[in-house]
């Protein structure tokens, strides 16, 4: 009896210091805080990124619900340290990642003005060039018609990128740079065609 007396206080120690496991909770309120942080750009620019960070806070959800589950005394927690430890690395990937690719959407879409811009300015040029009679003024006028359309829309690009939504301004400086590019087309055939008449 005095032996079991004697062995209680440290039995008594030991089941407080396994009882009291708790989970990292401040580790994991700073990768959460990583992770909310990535999720407006990298939703746009890293969306890969983003989804593996995803992953990996469904795994952390997942051990610290099983550990959650388990009768105190028997909790641990250093599995849900080394996926706290993932979670916030692929966060901050996921941030690194969507700033870079924000970037490289910037220089995609002022390319794709610039691209518009030289396309439109030829189509212009081009058009000045157009053979001119009989029967040809109503497509003149539906050619000047595009051209005005498609300067209208790089300047809607131009409004875009101003606000910073790349994807939309390139998109529609490529859809300017397609129909400058479809007048130059039909004037080239145009100057083709007559000059094969003669």
């Amino acid at each position: 009896m005095r032996k079991m007396m004697a062995v209680l206080p440290f039995v008594f120690v030991l089941v407080l210091m396994v009882g009291c496991a708790k989970p990292p909770q401040d580790n994991i309120n700073a990768a959460m805080t990583a992770l909310d942080a990535a999720k407006p750009l990298a939703s746009e620019y890293a969306a890969s990124s983003l989804q593996a960070a995803e992953d990996a806070k469904a795994a952390l959800d997942a051990e610290l619900k099983a550990q959650q589950d388990k009768f105190a005394l028997f909790r641990s927690y250093k599995k849900s340290d080394e996926l706290v430890a993932d979670l916030k690395a692929k966060s901050e990937k996921a941030a690194s990642d969507a700033a870079a690719g924000k970037e490289q959407a910037k220089n995609d879409a002022t390319t794709a003005i610039n691209d518009a811009t030289t396309a439109l300015t030829d189509a212009k040029a081009m058009l000045d060039k157009a053979p001119k009679g009989k029967g040809t003024q109503a497509d003149l006028e539906a050619m000047k018609a595009d051209l005005t359309a498609a300067e209208s829309t790089i300047n809607d690009a131009n409004a875009a990128m101003a606000s910073e939504k790349y994807k939309d301004a390139k998109a529609k400086a490529e859809a300017a740079k397609s129909s400058a590019a479809n007048v130059t087309s039909q004037v080239q055939a145009a100057i083709d065609a007559k000059k094969g008449g003669k």
